[in-house]
């Protein structure tokens, strides 16, 4: 007897230029912002903010690609990529970090992942 099996294919999602969302977002799939959100995305993906996005809230995803303008507390687990055009303000909370020439960010950055050791931070004046 066949089986049959619900397959998840993760769905990629798009907030157009000139499109202004007021809100949350919760979202599996790939998430691509090209108009304004304020509020928050939360993506078990990747979201990308293009060169006309604008974001004014919150994000956390797993990856994420920023060419656009950005308020925002930041966390991403895996990789974020800030392009020549992005101008982010806002705390970061990542895995690794890429930062094109020309980018602009104002803020503090945390870079942790699963194999992060502390450093001691105690310096000895000998």
């Amino acid at each position: 007897m066949a089986k049959n099996y619900e397959q998840e294919t993760p769905s990629i999602n798009l907030i157009g230029s000139g499109t202004i969302f007021k809100g949350d977002i919760t979202s599996n799939g790939d998430f691509r912002i090209d108009g304004t959100l304020i509020g928050s995305i939360t993506s078990k993906s990747k979201v990308v903010i293009g060169a006309t996005g604008v974001v004014d809230g919150e994000i956390h995803c797993q990856n994420a690609d920023f060419s656009g303008k950005i308020k925002a507390n930041v966390k991403v687990t895996e990789l974020l990529t800030l392009k020549s055009t992005s101008n982010l303000i806002g705390n970061l909370n990542i895995g690794k970090l890429s930062i094109e020439p020309g980018a602009q960010f104002t803020g503090n950055c945390s870079m942790e992942n699963e194999n992060y050791t502390p450093i001691d931070e105690t310096v000895d004046d000998e």
